[in-house]
């Protein structure tokens, strides 16, 4: 569901990408969108627009039209049969649905009762370098900074950012429409609404989901989310304060070792993680990985992750990977 959009043609490719075992595929729009077509490797395959009677029968769903559709009738495909992974952080909170990274916490799954939700983007990419770490050093707290790409906001974020940076370079002025302020050249502070307290449910999201995954409600996260002028990666800025004291070799070596994480760390050789070198590719990467000069148990990262891919599509096709 969603296949017309930045998340659901994203899964579309990756499950062929992969080599999924496919008997049939079925590609839905949300219900907006006229008939169309995808192209996949050897042929295209029609989009039709949504109805409840066309996803009867199949084993695995994905869902990535929006929070609202997917309230309205994820229980209800679950209830056909099969297993639904939905995109949207409608139920990720939820006591009885699943949260799953599959580096980090694939066992999880297996406890689904017909629905498991992928978890935000930027939660993903960072539990991903961290979990190794909580394993070893017991992860006490983390202050996160992220620069989120305008793909994390849809389609038309990423054309907004085309046109007004190309009207702003023409010394032009356009009005907004996908964000609360202009993004060509800019940074915006803001995303998803703000609470009564101040924090927007993008910073709730990765407090909530981060503790549900690592599977340890005493983690203290401190968010501060962004929106950055960058088409396609997000990128985060964390420091770490664990249990134990941190030995900066052996971090550095767990993470080597880590299932999609790539360490990406020689600063005076200028290599370090980038949005743009990101794109396009699986894994999550980590640099200029550095200790706390005035504590032992602090650690320093930067992680950069295509969004769409390991904080999106790839995700949730490594979650429907387990039961295939």
């Amino acid at each position: 569901m969603g296949a017309t959009g930045l998340v659901g043609s994203e899964i579309t490719r990756t499950l062929f990408l992969r080599k999924f075992p496919l008997d049939r595929i079925n590609l839905f729009s949300s219900g907006r969108t006229p008939e169309t077509d995808a192209a996949v490797p050897g042929g295209r395959i029609a989009i039709r627009p949504f109805s409840p009677a066309g996803v009867r029968g199949s084993d695995i769903t994905f869902l990535a039209a929006g929070g609202g559709f997917s309230r309205k009738y994820a229980r209800a495909i679950a209830a056909m049969g099969g297993v639904v992974i939905d995109n949207s952080s409608a139920f990720r909170m939820d006591a009885d649905v699943p949260l799953v990274v599959p580096e980090v916490n694939p066992r999880d799954a297996l406890g689904h009762s017909g629905l498991i939700a992928n978890p935000n983007c930027s939660t993903i990419q960072m539990v991903l370098v961290l979990a190794p770490l909580h394993r070893r050093y017991r992860l006490r707290r983390a202050v996160v900074s992220t620069y989120q790409s305008v793909s994390g906001a849809g389609l038309r974020a990423v054309g907004e950012l085309a046109t007004h940076s190309e009207a702003a370079l023409r010394g032009e002025t356009l009005e907004p429409r996908e964000f609360p302020h202009e993004i060509a050249f800019n940074i915006i502070p803001h995303i998803d609404r703000f609470d009564e307290s101040g924090w927007t449910f993008e910073e709730a999201k990765m407090i909530n989901e981060t503790r549900k995954i690592l599977g340890d409600d005493s983690i203290s996260v401190i968010p501060t989310v962004a929106r950055v002028p960058v088409f396609r990666g997000h990128s985060e800025s964390v420091f770490a304060e664990f249990a134990e004291p941190v030995d900066l070799m052996e971090a550095r070596a767990l993470l080597e070792r880590a299932d999609g994480v790539v360490v990406m760390d020689d600063p005076p050789r200028a290599l370090y993680p980038t949005p743009i070198h990101c794109a396009g590719r699986d894994d999550t990467f980590v640099g200029r990985i550095r200790l706390d000069p005035d504590s032992p148990r602090g650690l320093l990262m930067f992680i950069v992750s295509d969004n769409l891919r390991k904080g999106a599509a790839l995700n949730a096709v490594q979650i429907a990977e387990l039961f295939a």
